[in-house]
């Protein structure tokens, strides 16, 4: 099960307009798991704003009692049922921070791989769809609808989930998300570790590429007792990616844990923290940076920023200790 980061993740969505949308088949399906959401949200001090178009009669009553006992500190807008639901969803209110859309589905690219972090820009260039086609047959207007109004300013960001159980909850408070998110306005910054929050959230993307075998472990306690060393990007104030600085030699600084939050691959800021890197080293005096890895794409990324794929002599011991993975270097312009 992903790993809740509440308090880092609360900081960023206090006091934000949150609209979560399902339509009525959707809600009446997962209704238990998307009201456990909901009631979630309000005990984490946020006051969600849930839309729905569930048709107003009698059999659904229920449903609606259940709605105003359950989650008091949400507000429940019900969308006529002859009404375009995106539409009226993506009009209901100007300067809207969040809308999360519950689908069936999830959004997937041409060859069939989920989609985590995509800007509108991207979204119309890449033929998105879902899972099966069965996930919502209007899925291309409303992909429209939703980039225009992004580039608008209208609405800030935009996340589509597959609705299901604590589908909202890891889509707002795991690094990985559980759906898509569709934003043109993310705040990057790269910075030096500066708390105990980074240092959980370090420690979690860590562990991820540890799983797939990217990445020698490095405990928490070994994060912490060298925060100086490490460097992070945050977007929105959140830790979503770091490097490390190894000193090797007076002029030589290795780029080691470079790890990106799954959500937010592909999505440049790899290329962001690894010059924001190279400048650092160049500041604090080193005249080359190397890195060590068997992955290909980063490979292909620091061919394509310069460095050169070599193991210099001098530079032996370090080899040995890791025989077999691709060496990178680059030197660093006076």
């Amino acid at each position: 099960m992903p790993k809740l980061y509440l308090e880092e993740y609360k900081k960023q969505l206090s006091g934000k307009r949150i609209f979560v949308a399902c339509r009525e088949g959707i809600l009446r399906d997962h209704f238990e798991d998307i009201v456990a959401d909901l009631k979630f949200l309000e005990k984490q001090g946020i006051r969600p704003v849930l839309c729905h178009n569930m048709s107003n009669r009698f059999a659904n009553h229920r449903h609606f009692k259940e709605l105003a006992a359950k989650l008091p500190g949400s507000e429940i807008v019900r969308v006529p049922g002859d009404r375009d639901f995106y539409d009226d969803v993506l009009n209901h209110e100007a300067g809207v921070d969040k809308i999360l859309f519950l689908e069936r589905k999830f959004l997937v690219d041409p060859l069939g791989n989920r989609i985590n972090a995509i800007s509108t820009t991207k979204a119309r260039e890449k033929d998105l769809t879902f899972e099966t086609l069965t996930g919502n047959i209007n899925f291309k207007r409303n992909l429209d609808q939703i980039c225009r109004k992004i580039e608008q300013g209208k609405i800030g960001r935009v996340h589509i989930l597959s609705a299901g159980k604590q589908a909202i909850k890891n889509e707002l408070f795991t690094i990985e998300g559980s759906g898509t998110l569709i934003a043109n306005n993310f705040f990057e910054t790269f910075s030096c570790v500066s708390s105990d929050d980074d240092v959980e959230i370090i420690d979690g993307i860590l562990k991820l590429y540890k799983k797939q075998g990217y990445l020698k472990t490095r405990s928490r306690e070994y994060i912490q007792t060298r925060r100086d060393h490490f460097f992070i990007v945050r977007i929105d104030g959140i830790v979503v990616g770091c490097a490390e600085k190894i000193r090797l030699d007076a002029k030589t600084a290795e780029l080691g844990a470079l790890a990106i939050s799954s959500r937010f691959r592909n999505q440049q800021i790899g290329l962001l923290l690894i010059r924001s890197f190279l400048d650092q080293m160049k500041a604090d005096g080193f005249s080359r940076v190397v890195s060590l890895t068997n992955n290909q794409k980063l490979g292909r990324m620091y061919l394509d920023l310069g460095f050169r794929h070599e193991s210099p002599l001098g530079l032996k011991s370090r080899q040995d200790q890791s025989p077999g993975v691709g060496m990178y270097l680059i030197d660093l312009e006076p």
